[in-house]
Formats: structure tokens, C-alpha cells, sequence
């Protein structure tokens, strides 16, 4: 459910005067007074909260970025490098 604020629009009580937060759901009606002192309240607009995609542990540059080395077997048996330093092939052992 999310989380809606609402600010006092009059002199209000120490609950509505700086605002307030309110958990409801998307169905509930919005509060038109503060529920302790019942000054009229209006529902603030604020910036949702936004989770960025999760970083790859496994992505060619965070693996450079740490520190490793990443092959990958191409058609020929040869291992080359796909991220960090070192040789930029490796021969398959025999």
C-alpha cells in the first residue's frame, strides 16, 4: 500500500502543522482534516521512490572494476579476455 502525506492547511495541531505521513490503500479516501484535531489537511504530491536496476556481479566492467580477469571459449578453443588485464588469449590444455 502506499504511503500519502498531507499538510495542514490551516494553523493545525503539532501532528498536521508539519506534515504527516498515512498509510492507504489505493481504494481508501483521500483525508480532508487532520485525524487529531480536524483542521482541513490536503494531500501533498511528492517524488516516488525510485529503485535503480541491480548491478551485474558478473558484467565485464564490474569485474574489471574489481580487479578480475573474465575469459570466454570462442569456436577456434581458444579462451580470450573480456574484461581486466592479462594475456588476450588463452590455449585451451591438452
Amino acid at each position: 500500500m502506499p504511503i500519502y502525506e498531507y499538510a495542514s492547511t490551516g494553523d493545525g495541531c503539532d501532528h498536521c502543522r508539519g506534515g504527516f505521513e498515512l498509510i492507504q490503500g489505493f481504494d481508501d479516501e483521500r483525508l480532508t482534516a487532520c485525524p487529531v484535531c480536524g483542521c482541513p489537511v490536503e494531500r501533498i504530491v511528492s517524488a516516488p521512490n525510485v529503485i535503480g536496476r541491480p548491478l551485474d556481479p558478473l558484467a565485464p566492467s564490474n569485474l574489471a572494476a574489481k580487479g578480475f580477469t573474465q575469459y570466454k571459449k570462442d569456436s577456434d578453443g581458444l579462451y580470450r579476455r573480456t574484461a581486466g588485464t592479462g594475456p588476450d588469449t588463452i590455449k585451451k590444455p591438452k
